[in-house]
């Protein structure tokens, strides 16, 4: 999936602020990096490509606490609760600072919490949602909970910073001035461990080489930026965060796009293809394998009622017309249909009559109600079996019993 990262720029009340950013097209690999206003930004490759704010280290601060258990997370509760904890730990108002959770946080247990100028972070989304670039997650530049220490040298030869990470206690960070004093806060190495692992910028690794006294490795600003957007956090918690409906929408339409777009998916949109086009084909043929079968059967149906009776020119539903002409045939000859009131009488009779006599009988054409007759189940089921051989059914109605042709209501 394509991701467009950006910095968010620490300066406040520019009218319309610079970001820096890199584009990649795996989220991996650097595809394009720059600064550019947010009117100005490049696409993120695709419709369902991910905007990722970044957070520098330098604006954020970090808290360990103890979390109290029955809070739940992301409640409003939680945040005041936020606010208590940490009110004598930090230097500003806590109702002017933005809190965020680190993910995995549990109530009851112990959890680092991120802390930022609530107004600052606001005003940054607020220009990206204003241009029409709604951020979908905001992560820290360094975040702790490190196993092992890591330096980091960034800023310019003018303000050069070191990023320390994976810090005691519990892989605490810090960002320092890069300075021989400032290395000499950092917690002291044993002479049998490794060196400590040290990236650099391009901008300061000559100074930071000289102040550590070893070779530090190459990482540009763009790989640490995608580094960063792989990571679970998500800053963007509590009044900041999307709704829950925002963010599954999100969420999905990423990974409908790395499912469309990705070249690791190439096998499986082949695949569901060809099952798509297998899919229709058969169902294509299905239906006309049925509609043949069924216009064959019509054409019998109408063949043999023009054949039976040749005085039928137009033919509309045939099986309607047949029953009328059989009807008037029977009429005519003087022959009893199976639903005149004689036939049914028979059959109720010869049916029934052990059963007792019924106080009334009731007929429309079809249809026989006997009155004051009323059979135990078993005797019904008994009848009902004997009646239908005869083309009838037999069924119960409060103190009744109806006797109708079969295949009718």
């Amino acid at each position: 999936m394509s991701i467009l990262v950006l910095t968010l720029p620490l300066a406040t009340g520019a009218p319309a602020p610079e970001y820096s950013y890199v584009l990649s097209q795996d989220g991996h690999q650097p595809t394009r990096h720059g600064h550019a206003s947010a009117a100005l930004l490049p696409a993120s490759g695709r419709a369902a490509g991910e905007l990722v704010a970044l957070v520098p280290a330098q604006a954020l601060s970090w808290q360990r606490v103890q979390l109290p258990p029955g809070v739940a997370l992301n409640s409003p509760r939680m945040r005041a609760v936020l606010e208590g904890l940490l009110e004598d730990h930090v230097l500003d108002e806590p109702a002017r600072l933005h809190f965020a959770l680190a993910p995995g946080a549990a109530a009851g247990a112990s959890a680092w919490v991120a802390v930022c100028d609530r107004a600052w972070l606001r005003g940054a989304l607020q220009v990206l949602e204003t241009a029409g670039r709604p951020v979908a997650r905001v992560v820290p530049e360094m975040a702790p909970g490190a196993s092992a220490p890591a330096l980091h040298f960034t800023g310019t030869p003018e303000a050069p910073l070191v990023l320390a990470a994976g810090l005691p206690p519990e892989g605490a960070v810090a960002v320092l001035p890069l300075s021989p004093a400032a290395l000499a806060l950092l917690p002291a190495q044993a002479q049998d461990e490794e060196p400590i692992t040290a990236t650099s910028e391009s901008a300061v690794a000559s100074l930071a080489e000289q102040i550590l006294g070893r070779p530090v490795a190459l990482v540009s600003a763009s790989e640490r930026a995608l580094q960063a957007a792989r990571s679970r956090w998500d800053l963007a918690q509590f009044d900041l965060a999307s709704s829950g409906r925002t963010r599954a929408l999100r969420k999905a339409g990423g990974l409908l796009g790395a499912l469309l777009q990705a070249p690791q998916w190439r096998a499986a949109r082949w695949a569901g293809a060809v099952l798509v086009f297998a899919q229709v084909v058969g169902l294509n043929a299905w239906a006309w394998q049925e509609r043949s079968a069924l216009a064959t059967k019509q054409a019998a149906v109408k063949s043999t009622l023009t054949t039976a009776f040749p005085q039928v020119k137009v033919v509309v539903d045939a099986s309607l017309q047949m029953e009328r002409e059989l009807a008037l045939l029977r009429q005519a000859s003087g022959a009893l249909a199976p639903a005149d009131l004689e036939p049914m009488l028979a059959a109720a009779g010869s049916t029934l009559a052990a059963q007792g006599s019924a106080s009334a009988i009731d007929y429309s054409p079809g249809a026989l109600q006997l009155r004051g007759l009323a059979l135990s189940a078993e005797a019904q089921a008994t009848a009902g079996n004997a009646l239908q051989a005869q083309a009838y059914q037999l069924s119960s109605e409060n103190d009744s019993l109806w006797l109708r042709l079969a295949g009718r209501p």
